[in-house]
């Protein structure tokens, strides 16, 4: 299967413990994504949250497809307020399948450093145009993170 890996790295201005607990929520990835549209049945195991998200596609703007995708969330917590991650696993119907790790380092002024780092593996002929999606999520998710944790309600 082809791979790749894509890492980008930003600050926020609110400390790990507050990403940290943003970014374990499933709720909390709409909007995250541009493509997000709805989670659904969350459920909790042994310290593993799973759940059901809907990506919504749009072609030529005229089409539109939900894909339904199956999603893991882990978090490790036992260093704070130092460090803390969050990772998990994607599973997509195409045969797209990512891993995602978020590490969250605090700074010294208490906002936080976060390297999100996806690890996408995909069909022959997909590789280009997922990673292509993955990485505009990515950019997204940086700018709309800072903006729901600097600007908080």
């Amino acid at each position: 299967m082809p791979s790749t890996e894509l890492s980008r790295a930003y600050d926020i201005a609110a400390p790990p413990a507050t990403v940290l607990a943003h970014l374990a929520e499933p709720q909390n990835y709409i909007g995250l994504s541009p493509l997000l549209v709805d989670v659904r049945d969350i459920r909790r195991e042994n310290g593993v949250t799973h759940y059901a998200a809907v990506e919504r596609f749009r072609f030529l703007g005229l089409l539109q497809h939900d894909n339904v995708i199956q999603v893991t969330i882990r978090t490790e917590d036992t260093h704070l307020p130092d460090t803390a991650t969050v990772s998990g696993e994607v599973a997509s119907p195409g045969g797209v399948r990512m891993t995602y790790r978020f590490t969250i380092t605090a700074r010294p002024d208490g906002s936080s450093h976060i390297i999100d780092t996806l690890h996408l593996h995909t069909p022959f002929g997909l590789l280009h145009y997922a990673a292509a999606k993955a990485g505009a999520v990515q950019t997204a998710r940086a700018r709309v993170l800072s903006h729901r944790l600097n600007n908080p309600t």
